[in-house]
């Protein structure tokens, strides 16, 4: 069964540069995911709500994945503020190391899932070139997440 490291970014500003490293570790790129709140909601019926549809649906998939409904709370509470999610899906060993990288780069929460590969409507593989066709930007400086936590369930 697949896993997936889940990290929450109250600074999306740090998304792409994370991806890009977890790319540069040897994960595929249609394994990493990203998830910001939409700026506009797809109205799917006379009876829609879009946002809610939108919150009900991202509740659900993180549940399939074994996500609990107090982390998949906190998730969409982060998306509300204007964060956003990182899912990459891999083996154990890229999982520590996907997870490590977050941390660094200030995941407010990291946790693994070991259900099902996630299946998020609104979710975008990443987009970028991949950081192994580019140089590696050394010498930034980056400071860790405040209360950045492990969660595994």
């Amino acid at each position: 069964m697949p896993k997936t490291v889940v990290g929450l970014f109250e600074n999306s500003g740090y998304v792409g540069d994370v991806v890009r490293e977890i790319e540069a570790m040897g994960f595929p790129r249609n394994e990493v995911r990203t998830l910001t709140e939409p700026a506009t909601f797809e109205v799917t019926g006379v009876m829609s709500f879009p946002r809610l549809d939108f919150e009900v649906d991202l509740m659900r998939a993180l549940g399939r994945i074994g996500v609990p409904d107090v982390y998949a709370q906190v998730c969409l509470d982060g998306l509300r503020r204007g964060g956003a999610l990182v899912f990459a899906t891999g083996s154990d060993g890229q999982l520590d190391a996907a997870a490590d990288a977050m941390d660094r780069y200030g995941a407010v929460v990291t946790g693994e899932t070991t259900g099902p590969e996630p299946e998020l409507p609104y979710a975008v593989a990443a987009n970028m070139a991949p950081m192994r066709d580019s140089p590696v930007n050394a010498g930034r400086i980056r400071q860790r997440g405040d209360g950045a936590r492990m969660f595994t369930w």
